[in-house]
């Protein structure tokens, strides 16, 4: 993937990773607003990492703040155990958004948006700045949830780990595009074209425990 460094201070954290894209460079992107666009309307990241010679994925929810991703967890969790001794790792986002239906197996693909970000992350100590890194999680999955909620407890913030990654190494790779068959077999009389894919949300289902009479909130109703 094209090799993409937006540093804030300083050089890169950790390893500097090989971000040069080898197949089909010109679906790569140098641009950080468009890495940036693609992390903020994912709700999900997988996480890639490896210990003792074995490579992990872990999804994880993920939000951005700045030029920082968050990615948080329990304090027990062996994945933030490691990445919070500075083990490095690799953050993917990927939105599927279409299939692109070929006029055979070998030309079809698929349209998307995906960007691969590397680094070592730190540990949030501060406890007012572990608090607003939390908030930030919780509006990114759902926005407005936040001002509805209790704030969290002493245990509870003790008991989760907030990571830091700088968004400084990072390399995006996108498809949007109708399918690119042969010109000697655009005549042959198979459909082609694109599938459009969306993730929507459904309808809210309360709670079975839920007491009677509490209103759908407002940041549901428009979903």
């Amino acid at each position: 993937m094209t090799s993409t460094a937006k540093r804030n201070t300083g050089q890169p954290t950790g390893p500097i990773a090989d971000t040069r894209l080898r197949r089909l460079p010109e679906r790569g992107s140098k641009d950080f607003d468009l890495a940036c666009a693609i992390i903020d309307d994912a709700r999900i990241a997988h996480v890639g990492f490896t210990l003792g010679g074995q490579p992990y994925v872990v999804p994880m929810a993920v939000a951005r703040d700045d030029r920082h991703l968050f990615l948080h967890g329990s304090v027990v969790s062996r994945l933030m155990k490691n990445l919070a001794k500075g083990l490095p790792c690799c953050v993917t986002v990927t939105h599927l958004d279409g299939l692109v239906l070929a006029r055979s197996a070998f030309h079809s693909s698929m349209n998307y948006r995906s960007v691969m970000v590397f680094g070592s992350a730190t540990v949030v100590t501060d406890a007012g700045e572990k608090v607003r890194g939390l908030n930030v999680l919780t509006d990114q999955l759902l926005p407005g949830r936040r001002a509805e909620l209790r704030e969290s407890t002493r245990k509870e913030l003790n008991a989760t780990t907030l990571l830091r990654l700088p968004l400084e190494q990072f390399s995006v790779k996108t498809r949007d595009a109708p399918p690119d068959d042969p010109a000697n077999e655009t005549q042959v009389p198979i459909w082609a074209g694109v599938v459009p894919l969306t993730l929507k949300a459904g309808k809210p289902e309360a709670a079975p425990d839920m007491p009677a009479g509490i209103a759908l909130p407002r940041y549901l109703k428009s979903r």
